[in-house]
């Protein structure tokens, strides 16, 4: 008798998979989007609750939800008591794990003695592609459910007291980060994302910077007074951003600076590497994604794409001239080979200048932008002019003044008899704060502190 029902059951569920197999790929779209339609509401009818859907990417998923993260933080908090399936995370270098609500997980809140219901899942969706495997986009979500009685206290008041208490748990817990940009042929796929990210732990600060104290002031009130513009960049009409041109010979201590900027600000970090990005758009996509409280990095720009040779080569084709060495078809054929790795990226100046100071570039808020350079004379000077570059810092060769704040934090040492002979032999040679920074630190316990000066 048993068996029997067993086998009228398995019977009727593997025609009823079947029947829906049938009709996912059988019946048009169109079709299936008027049944579903109807069938919800034949479900309203009967079924007292609400469902309130929060997508992860907004705007054709151009953007993280801001909403989205602020439940995350929230339902982390509260997710603990009553879950089953967690994932771990370390909110702060130090602290105790934070534990998150896993996928199709649910779990209940309370809130002014109304019970609400969260649950957390995605949908995997196929992709158009030619490829013989097929590509699936995850789209994550959550969703509200709650009584329709209790409609007004949950719309009005429930979801702000959330967002809210999200956003002050996300500011309790932020963990700094440094990001790199993925190649872009690698943004489609499971679980893909534009960029990868470690947690940013450079110790670097504007104590430990060897650069005269007067100059290292005036760059922190310049940073300050960026931090707290937020009003005055609206009054005036432009968008909460600033750049920074860090130039000057290798191992002046352009990327500390970098990093003690981040560090004296509690920035995230993001390094772009140019030559990984398709094109122009997707270039804008990087920086839509960035959020604000960013410092914006590319380094040795000269070097990662020829945008100061576009220009120059579509005047040298107006002109119609070309040099001895072009002429030589040897010299020819090695200078194509070269352009040709650069063209792998189709980024353009253009394209470029958009990212920097473009419409798109007032998407978000508190965004640095750095370029670091070691020729700053072969950038296009439509690059760098002020409104795109606001502040150009030369960095420059190892003063006496500089090697006094580095021999202070390798010896801690404020004055020695050799402080003399050192001050002359500066003022006569070219030394970079890299070099004397290496002389200074003791390489063995045998090496005093006056050995490390003779050197």
């Amino acid at each position: 008798m048993t068996g029997e029902v067993w086998t009228q059951l398995s019977s009727a569920i593997t025609g009823l998979m079947l029947a829906w197999v049938m009709f996912q790929q059988y019946f048009p779209s169109q079709f299936r989007g008027y049944l579903e339609k109807y069938s919800q509401k034949l479900i309203g009818l009967v079924d007292p609750y609400i469902h309130i859907t929060f997508h992860e990417f907004t705007s054709e998923r151009l953007k993280r939800s801001e909403a989205f993260s602020a439940i995350q933080n929230y339902l982390s908090s509260n997710s603990t008591k009553n879950a089953k399936n967690l994932k771990a995370e370390v909110a702060r270098k130090g602290q105790s794990v934070v534990l998150v609500m896993d996928d199709y997980e649910e779990v209940t809140d309370v809130f002014n003695g109304v019970k609400v219901w969260w649950s957390s899942s995605f949908k995997a969706t196929p992709q158009q592609s030619l490829s013989y495997y097929p590509v699936f986009e995850e789209r994550r979500f959550f969703t509200l459910k709650f009584h329709r009685s209790h409609r007004e206290i949950i719309t009005e008041k429930y979801v702000e007291h959330v967002l809210k208490e999200g956003k002050e748990i996300a500011v309790r817990n932020r963990q700094r980060k440094l990001y790199t940009n993925n190649p872009s042929d690698n943004w489609s796929g499971w679980k893909s994302t534009k960029w990868s990210h470690v947690v940013f732990e450079h110790p670097a600060t504007f104590d430990s910077l060897g650069m005269e104290t007067k100059k290292k002031e005036e760059i922190k009130k310049d940073l300050i007074k960026f931090s707290k513009g937020k009003n005055y960049y609206a009054k005036i009409g432009k968008a909460w951003k600033r750049g920074y041109l860090l130039y000057g010979p290798p191992g002046t201590g352009k990327s500390t600076m970098i990093a003690a900027m981040a560090n004296f600000l509690d920035y995230d970090v993001y390094d772009i590497e140019l030559t990984t990005v398709k094109d122009n758009s997707d270039l804008r996509k990087l920086l839509i994604e960035t959020t604000g409280k960013s410092i914006i990095v590319i380094e040795d720009i000269d070097c990662s794409l020829d945008l100061t040779g576009q220009r120059k080569k579509r005047e040298k084709d107006e002109n119609g001239d070309e040099t001895d060495e072009e002429k030589d078809p040897i010299s020819k054929k090695k200078k194509e080979a070269k352009e040709e790795g650069k063209r792998t990226s189709k980024v353009t100046l253009s394209g470029l200048l958009n990212f920097i100071d473009g419409i798109w570039s007032a998407c978000g808020g508190e965004r640095i932008i750095v370029f670091t350079t070691n020729y700053v004379d072969r950038l296009d000077p439509a690059l760098i002019r002020r409104g795109r570059m606001d502040k150009h810092i030369e960095m420059s060769y190892c003063c006496f003044e500089a090697f006094k704040v580095l021999a202070k934090n390798y010896l801690e040492l404020e004055s020695h008899e050799l402080f003399g002979k050192i001050e002359e032999l500066m003022g006569q040679t070219e030394i970079s704060p890299t070099d004397v920074a290496e002389n200074l630190m003791p390489k063995s316990d045998e090496e005093d502190v006056e050995t490390c000066l003779k050197c």
